[in-house]
Order: C-alpha cells, then sequence, then structure tokens
C-alpha cells in the first residue's frame, strides 16, 4: 500500500507543478497534507492506526481539500480523490 500512496503523492505533485498559481488558502491545507503523508510514510502505517493525531483524518481531509481544488484546478481533483482513497482504504 506504501507503493501506491508514494506513487499516488508522486502524481499530485507533478500536477500541481503544471497546475499553474494554487489559491492562497489552498496552499498550507496542501503543505500540511504532504508532510503529514511524508510523515507517515517514515514513521510506517502502524503509527496510523495506533491512534497518532496528527495522521487521524487525513482521508477526509484529502477529500475535503480535493472538493476545494474541484473548482479552481479541476485537473488535480481526480490525484487528490485518488490519493483520499488509498488512505481510506490503510484506515488513515
Amino acid at each position: 500500500m506504501d507503493s501506491n500512496l508514494k506513487a499516488s503523492l508522486k502524481t499530485l505533485h507533478t500536477k500541481l507543478a503544471s497546475a499553474g498559481p494554487v489559491d492562497e488558502e489552498l496552499q498550507p491545507l496542501l503543505k500540511q497534507l504532504d508532510g503529514d503523508i511524508k510523515q507517515l510514510l517514515t514513521r510506517g502505517e502502524a503509527a496510523a492506526t495506533e491512534g497518532d493525531t496528527t495522521t487521524y483524518g487525513l482521508a477526509e481531509r484529502t477529500q475535503e481539500i480535493s472538493a476545494k481544488f474541484a473548482a479552481q484546478h479541476p485537473q488535480l481533483e481526480p490525484a487528490l480523490r485518488e490519493l483520499g482513497t488509498i488512505l481510506a482504504s490503510m484506515g488513515i
């Protein structure tokens, strides 16, 4: 599952790089989400399932960000949705 998560995160980074400027409200949300996912990958899935508050709700936060992006950056929304689906399937 980690490889799927890493691949999805890499795809999202690539699409973000080519998407143009990101709304100032969404930038910090994306940075926090990115940091939390990288932390999860570093510490492993076990930390997330043990109730770590940093990673709790990552799937839901990803879906919320995806909804905000849908209007302004429709090309990014599928990548965020996929990321959220992967996180949800991991129980995060």
